[in-house]
């Protein structure tokens, strides 16, 4: 709903405010306060959804002047919070003065009962003390430098970077080019930390300047985990299953058209956007507005016949955008320096495009993202299942004649070099790369070895080496990686810069901690996946929309990169900042094994966002 951001020791003004004004255009403060020999200011951008009076302005303090807060997201329960906290008197209903009083008496130990999306920053006058948290699966983001005489935080990059100078990484964009996005805590960039989905950072204002306290699970440089494991798994039937699921999902959405202005809904034709929508229109006064992007053409992923059969069957105002190469090349730019890392996902350019649709009717909307990753609903899922019964030596062996016969599809490749991976770790790698460990240091001299270790950092903390199958721990560890740090960050960025907020009903944290008890038999198989999911929305949609075939949300551009064209002109010019940190040679074998009919989509936009994102830092 906001933009946030703040310093200590640090100048913060309108005017640097201004530069994340996208996120709030409502209304905007800054606070200042001298805490021992710091000075703190928290700044704010207003996107006023929840409590449009001023009663629910920020920053905002408590009665006493001990505590103050700036808050980014939705905390979708915070009635029930209210309620627990006694007779204290509210001056109005919004969820950041009930978040402030939860905190102000629970300090980090409170995080945990949020159920929302969040970035959080929160002073504590007496204990001299600045907390930085983010919600449990990263849908909100936040920065922060990790070194210096001053600190500052932002939700977005571009703010931190008007007060605390930074240049590229060589190593942070070796390890873009292999996983196709920035883990965090990392960036791009050498100094810029992004506070990890779960995480919290304590900062002591005690001092002459702040410091970050080590107080991690590993060297404290990341900050606390305050979030929930992943829970233990819990015996039930599938109906058993069924029931409770179908109790749970209609909550999550109600929960989450928590507003004060009318919300819309992000639609696709996939079953994921319409099951929130069918919950979400019964649930509401007016007849709700659905928003669905198109291909110009008659390109295969264009999903808007789908679309309007399930707006037309369920009852939604449809209104609809459609897109074409020649947006692609006009926006791309744009695009990339909006989302402000890098990221091989195309579905960013027709994300860009939706959001501008529906910011010119409502505020808020609701996504079907986050159904895939707890619900077994890719085929790496189903893949990994497979490696059970795939001798290593026979995928390994599987490679050669792969080779021999030309296979050139992007994903069997990766999945045969996943089938002849010895660990749960190696194949999580293989399946999640773009580039090779090989390719990258070819591409940048870099040889990336963050890789491993981050992936298993982060399934140490959620205490996944207590569950026995590899599959769970991939959905896992997706949920709080690659949804974080991919999907849900182009889609808060994005929606954000046009004053939209997108909300997340399937990663309701009381779903989210069901779904992950359940038996793995009852989320994927070998032969099919969200098998949960499906069986509810056969209870409350016709059968025609729920067996369409799954296009995802994608973009033509594996077509459109094979012509030879303005691809090739803007990263193989000479003189460019992209041309410092790449082997250009390296570059064109990537273009010409797509123009050979090679699926190097990913690569290629990727390689296209790093030289957006370069080529402005320069």
């Amino acid at each position: 709903m906001c933009g946030i951001l703040g310093t200590v020791n640090l100048p913060l003004n309108d005017e640097v405010l201004g530069s994340i004004a996208h996120r709030g255009p409502d209304d905007s403060g800054i606070l200042s306060l001298s805490i021992g020999r710091c000075r703190v200011r928290l700044g704010h951008r207003r996107l006023s959804i929840v409590d449009l009076s001023p009663a629910g302005a920020q920053p905002m303090s408590s009665p006493d002047g001990l505590y103050h807060l700036v808050y980014n997201g939705e905390v979708y329960n915070h009635s029930e919070l209210r309620s627990a906290l006694g007779d204290l008197a509210f001056r109005g209903h919004s969820d950041t003065e009930t978040i402030l009083h939860h905190l102000a008496s629970r300090w980090l130990h409170g995080l945990k009962d949020l159920n929302g999306i969040f970035a959080i920053a929160l002073v504590d006058v007496q204990r001299a003390r600045l907390l930085l948290a983010r919600d449990p699966f990263g849908v909100k983001p936040l920065y922060y430098p990790r070194e210096g005489q001053g600190l500052a935080f932002s939700s977005e990059i571009r703010a931190l970077r008007k007060l605390v100078p930074d240049d590229p990484d060589p190593e942070g964009i070796a390890e873009a080019l292999r996983l196709r996005y920035s883990p965090s805590p990392h960036t791009m960039y050498r100094r810029t930390r992004k506070v990890p989905p779960g995480f919290a950072v304590e900062v002591d204002l005690s001092g002459e300047v702040p410091r970050i306290l080590a107080s991690g699970p590993t060297n404290g440089a990341d900050g606390t985990f305050y979030s929930w494991p992943v829970p233990d798994r819990q015996p039930i039937s599938a109906a058993g299953a069924l029931a409770r699921y179908s109790e749970l999902f209609p909550q999550a959405v109600e929960r989450q058209l928590m507003s004060d202005v009318e919300v819309g809904i992000l639609l696709s034709g996939g079953v994921d956007s319409a099951l929130v929508a069918q919950a979400a229109s019964r649930r509401v006064p007016y007849r709700m507005k659905a928003f669905t992007v198109g291909f110009q053409g008659t390109e295969r992923e264009d999903e808007v016949a789908d679309a309007a059969e399930t707006a037309s069957v369920l009852g939604l105002e449809h209104h609809v955008v459609r897109i074409g190469w020649d947006d692609f090349l006009r926006d791309l730019r744009e695009c990339v320096q909006i989302v402000e890392e890098p990221l091989g996902t195309t579905s960013l350019l027709p994300m860009h495009h939706l959001s501008r649709l529906a910011a010119q009717h409502v505020k808020v909307v609701l996504s079907g993202q986050g159904a895939d990753e707890p619900l077994g609903g890719y085929g790496r899922y189903r893949g990994e299942l497979l490696s059970r019964f795939v001798p290593r030596f026979l995928a390994r062996l599987a490679q050669v004649p792969a080779r021999i016969l030309g296979v050139r599809h992007d994903q069997v490749l990766r999945g045969l070099k996943a089938l002849g991976s010895d660990t749960s770790l190696e194949r999580l790698v293989a399946t999640y790369e773009v580039f090779t460990r090989e390719e990258v240091t070819h591409l940048v001299g870099v040889t990336d070895g963050r890789v491993p270790g981050c992936l298993a950092s982060a399934a140490h903390r959620l205490g996944l080496e207590r569950r026995s199958e590899p599959v769970e721990r991939m959905m896992s560890l997706d949920m709080r990686m690659d949804m974080a740090d991919d999907l849900l960050l182009y889609t808060d960025k994005i929606t954000m810069h046009h004053s939209l907020e997108c909300r997340v009903p399937l990663l309701d944290h009381d779903l989210v901690r069901f779904v992950e008890s359940l038996p793995v038999g009852h989320r994927v198989t070998l032969r099919r996946g969200k098998i949960i999911h499906r069986a509810y929305a056969r209870t409350v949609l016709p059968g025609g929309l729920v067996e369409r075939k799954k296009k995802g949300f994608l973009s033509p551009t594996g077509r459109w990169f094979g012509k030879r064209g303005p691809v090739r002109d803007i990263l193989l010019a000479s003189g460019t900042a992209f041309s410092r940190y790449f082997d250009l040679a390296e570059v064109e074998r990537v273009l010409l094994e797509q123009e050979r009919g090679w699926n190097r989509e990913r690569h290629i936009f990727l390689l296209l966002s790093l030289h957006c994102l370069l080529e402005e830092a320069s």
